[in-house]
């Protein structure tokens, strides 16, 4: 019988060494956030089921919130981890004998772990640590460790020039990324990114359905839930919950954001990602969502939540909504705006916009 090893997902070489172990075994892993609160790690524990036993071929079992914060098992098996492992180092010229990885971002995330996963997988050597520390992200990349995965937090934080190429995955990307950063779009289900700067990876296909919602159907796809529910339709489509499109010549996918976060504000379409990141310039703004409120007028009503810079000066909304007027249209600005100390994310830089 195949098991399911929990195991405490804390940066450094015991963990891998572990996983090592574990699929020697041909038992499966569950990495545990060791962040989470006893009864958020029971909670988890309890919708992954690992007292039930795994499926041949099955690898790791990676929890997702999605977009309801419930915890939810998603099942990877070897394959596909094979897949998304020689699909992403193809995709970056990875060459074990000169290239070396660091992995940073937390390991109970597809993040964090599919780093892991390729290095394993291609014999490229390897340094884990804890978190995405600046001091030691800048250390390994003057080391001579080349290659490395953040989200953008992390990013503004380091110094990217030493680093050959820096995968940057979780919220959506800022405008002015350096030329050796490659935006990746993916998720848990698709074992990590299987879209590099708009360009599906080889054996990788992507689709919008009539309502203009992304399908992805490729060999590093989930195997399942864990829950038992399809993850796939009868033809191997995986819908995403995601919007965007293709540009028919170029085939080049754009992502506009979740089917939720769209905004519709008086008959107009107003995605939040754009009108974060003009209200993020703002110089008394430090951290900013944005999200649609019902309203009995306009159906819903743009909304800007923000951390102010300083908490005792924050922004006025209405200087908000001339700086956004000057690059967006007048449809974009917010209508009301909402102080908060912080804004919840996910650990890989996510807002978590169901609980604004």
């Amino acid at each position: 019988m195949r098991r399911l090893v929990v195991l405490d997902a804390v940066g450094g070489p015991a963990f891998v060494d572990a996983l090592r172990r574990a699929w020697d075994a041909g038992d499966a892993v569950v990495p545990l956030d060791p962040r989470l609160p006893r009864p958020a790690a029971d909670a988890l524990l309890a919708a992954l089921r690992p007292d039930e036993p795994v499926e041949d071929g099955d690898a790791l079992v990676v929890a997702t919130s999605g977009t309801t914060g419930a915890p939810r098992g998603v099942v990877l098996t070897h394959g596909a981890l094979r897949a998304s492992a020689l699909a992403t180092s193809a995709r970056l010229g990875v060459d074990p004998a000169t290239d070396r990885w660091l992995a940073c971002l937390p390991l109970a995330h597809v993040g964090g772990l599919s780093v892991v996963v390729r290095a394993l997988l291609t014999h490229t050597p390897l340094t884990v640590v804890p978190g995405p520390d600046p001091a030691v992200v800048d250390a390994a990349g003057a080391a001579g460790h080349t290659l490395v995965s953040l989200v953008a937090t992390a990013l503004r934080r380091i110094e990217p020039a030493p680093w050959r190429c820096i995968v940057l995955g979780g919220s959506a990307p800022p405008d002015d990324v350096p030329a050796n950063v490659v935006a990746t779009y993916g998720m848990t289900e698709t074992g990590s990114g299987v879209v590099y700067d708009g360009v599906p990876l080889d054996g990788v296909e992507v689709a919008a359905d009539a309502g203009g919602e992304l399908r992805v159907r490729a060999p590093m796809l989930a195997r399942a839930y864990r829950d038992g529910a399809p993850l796939v339709d009868d033809e191997g489509w995986f819908a995403t919950g995601d919007l965007g499109a293709l540009d028919p010549t170029t085939g080049v996918v754009s992502v506009h954001g979740r089917r939720g976060d769209l905004i519709i504000t008086g008959g107009e379409n107003v995605w939040p990602d754009p009108v974060e990141r003009v209200l993020a310039t703002h110089p008394a703004v430090a951290e900013v969502a944005v999200v649609g409120r019902p309203h009995p007028e306009w159906g819903q009503t743009v909304v800007a939540i923000v951390v102010a810079v300083d908490p005792a000066a924050p922004p006025a909304l209405a200087e908000l909504r001339d700086h956004l007027r000057a690059v967006l249209p007048v449809w974009c600005a917010p209508r009301s705006l909402e102080l908060a100390a912080a804004l919840p994310r996910t650990a890989l830089g996510k807002v978590r916009r169901h609980e604004l």
